[in-house]
């Protein structure tokens, strides 16, 4: 089981620049999205991602190489693991769990649930407060992009009383890409299931978001 502690970071206002952004997370070490539970889905894409939190947001950047990008989708809560697309689901406690999905281009999908079966999509007045900013470099056979997101913690709805500071909690990160020509599901933390699906919070690794130092 993977363990990570999510470093807390003393942001300033702008955190709606880009730049800013990718300043703040650029020192971070990365982690790798590089386990591959299903190996009949052969292809392996390079992925890395860093996360970090300040007072009120979660703060994520993933660095994709792949051969393949695909970006259909574009309205909140659409199928966006059907393009080239990166995750992140958190478990706070026993009620359920968070799905983010990102495509590279930013569209963002956000649900709830406990599992597979029992998921609630989150109201796109909700969704709309991730913020994400998207840079891609194309090339045939030769894909760079990458996605920095910030997550509010008021996107939370059903744990809408709660510090991150100090927290522990359960995740996982992936990199999958359903309708690509080379379809693949990579993830963090490892899973042991008979056929793909990241809807396992059996699975979830371990996370602990640092506590502000007064």
């Amino acid at each position: 089981m993977r363990s990570l502690t999510i470093p807390y970071l003393s942001a300033g206002s702008d955190l709606s620049s880009a730049d800013y952004l990718s300043a703040l997370l650029q020192p971070l070490s990365m982690q790798e999205v590089g386990e591959q539970p299903w190996p009949s889905y052969a292809y392996k894409p390079d992925v890395k991602f860093s996360i970090a939190h300040t007072d009120e947001h979660i703060l994520l950047a993933f660095k994709v190489r792949e051969a393949e990008v695909r970006y259909v989708n574009t309205m909140p809560n659409s199928a966006v693991w059907e393009d080239s697309c990166v995750e992140f689901f958190i478990s706070f406690d026993d009620s359920g769990y968070y799905n983010f999905e990102f495509n590279c281009i930013g569209t963002v999908l956000v649900g709830f649930g406990k599992d597979r079966n029992d998921r609630k999509l989150l109201p796109e007045t909700l969704v709309k407060r991730v913020e994400c900013f998207s840079f891609m470099n194309e090339a045939k056979g030769d894909n760079k992009w990458q996605l920095l997101v910030k997550i509010p913690v008021t996107v939370f709805m059903y744990h809408p009383v709660f510090k991150l500071d100090g927290k522990k909690c359960k995740a996982n990160f992936y990199k999958c890409g359903d309708k690509l020509q080379q379809p693949h599901f990579l993830a963090w933390n490892n899973i042991e299931t008979a056929e793909p699906d990241f809807h396992q919070p059996a699975f979830f690794g371990d996370i602990e978001f640092e506590a502000k130092v007064s």
